[in-house]
């Protein structure tokens, strides 16, 4: 039987990874704008969960959650390996992310996703998450982001 995933926060050792993973499965085509730096900050922020989706001792996949004042929480990235998704795993990581955020008093989550990234569009509507607006030239001023939103309310 397959190892089920495991999700927990990063080690700061495992920023190098998660950098490379955001390059490759998500800003493809763009800049690289969530280096090894950026990633290894969001790590030591105390207003941000970086976590990873482990799969036979393999790191296979991320999020990163900010934690702004305004009582929204912010999905910056999420990632899954090509070779596992649609399997669950994706959803399952965000719903770890989803649970962290209800437990820090967020009452809604809000991200930005590629207009380019239909299937990544699908997925977060698949799991309760409406379009809000679309941003025009969000990601260095040539692709347009769709804003997504949904309210997780208060912590049981």
């Amino acid at each position: 039987m397959p190892a089920q995933p495991t999700i927990r926060l990063a080690h700061s050792a495992e920023a190098h990874s998660i950098a490379r993973m955001s390059r490759d499965w998500i800003e493809h085509g763009l800049g690289w704008s969530w280096t090894a730096g950026r990633v290894s900050q969001a790590i030591g922020d105390a207003a941000t969960n970086v976590a990873v989706l482990m799969k036979n001792e393999r790191l296979e996949g991320f999020g990163i959650m900010q934690y702004p004042d305004d009582g929204a929480a912010h999905l910056v990235l999420l990632a899954v390996s090509p070779l596992l998704r649609h399997q669950g795993m994706g959803g399952q990581l965000l719903h770890w992310l989803e649970q962290s955020a209800r437990l820090a008093g967020s009452t809604e989550i809000r991200l930005e996703c590629r207009a380019d990234n239909l299937n990544a569009i699908a997925f977060y509507q698949h799991l309760g998450y409406r379009q809000g607006g679309m941003v025009g030239g969000y990601y260095e001023g040539r692709i347009d982001a769709v804003r997504m939103r949904k309210p997780v309310g208060a912590p049981p």
